[in-house]
């Protein structure tokens, strides 16, 4: 019988009180158990941990992967992310030999997949915090020269379109090989989704911009 162990992970105590994020993890694993597990299954145990994904020493996530080497079960979670947001302890665990990772997201990816995803997932995360301080230090430049509104409004959109192809290259990787496996777009973008990966504007994927994206990549192709 295939066993699984359950793990979610919420970022602050607020969202552990109310329930935010809760929710909706457990939709996703209860989809995945639904339509994906091997039937029949069991259940081992269900953790969970009121902590930044930044930080890997988390006790409720310790439990639930001793439970998973002593027994073989899988450890199950919503998306790659609620599980770490760094590459290396991913990695790591996916290294373990005793450690089966089932991302319900993600149902069909394999460890290669998910290294990918996690890898991206990261790299996004330290482009919006570099692309974040420069658009401070611009606006506090601003603050101090001021242009004409004409040339304002040209170096933004000027701003934009690189920051589109930059974004583009980055999630190449995942949306072009998948397309020509023969994905759909819907498919591409919930698998950005399961990643953790957001859109440039940091909000969820749809089929209209994943194609947005594989048009920017082909005219520069």
């Amino acid at each position: 019988m295939r066993q699984f162990v359950i793990y979610r992970r919420v970022s602050t105590e607020e969202q552990g009180r109310s329930g935010l994020g809760l929710e909706a993890q457990s939709r996703d694993v209860d989809l995945y158990l639904a339509n994906y597990a091997e039937t029949p299954f069991e259940v081992l145990g269900e953790f969970l941990d009121v902590t930044s994904g930044r930080d890997n020493d988390r006790p409720e996530l310790n439990k639930a992967l001793d439970l998973c080497r002593r027994t073989g079960a899988e450890l199950l979670v919503a998306k790659l992310d609620r599980l770490s947001r760094r590459v290396s302890f991913i990695a790591a665990l996916m290294d373990d030999p005793k450690v089966k990772l089932r991302v319900a997201s993600m149902p069909n990816a394999d460890k290669f997949q998910l290294h990918i995803y996690a890898a991206l997932a990261e790299q996004e995360r330290d482009f919006i915090s570099l692309r974040t301080k420069a658009a401070l230090a611009e606006a506090k430049a601003r603050g101090q020269k001021l242009g004409g509104l004409r040339d304002a409004t040209g170096k933004r959109n000027e701003a934009i379109q690189r920051d589109a192809r930059s974004f583009a290259e980055r999630v190449r990787p995942i949306v072009q090989p998948m397309r020509a496996s023969g994905a759909t777009l819907a498919q591409i973008a919930e698998a950005l989704g399961g990643a953790g990966i957001a859109t440039p504007r940091g909000g969820a994927w749809t089929a209209t911009q994943v194609k947005r994206v594989l048009d920017r990549l082909d005219s520069v192709a």
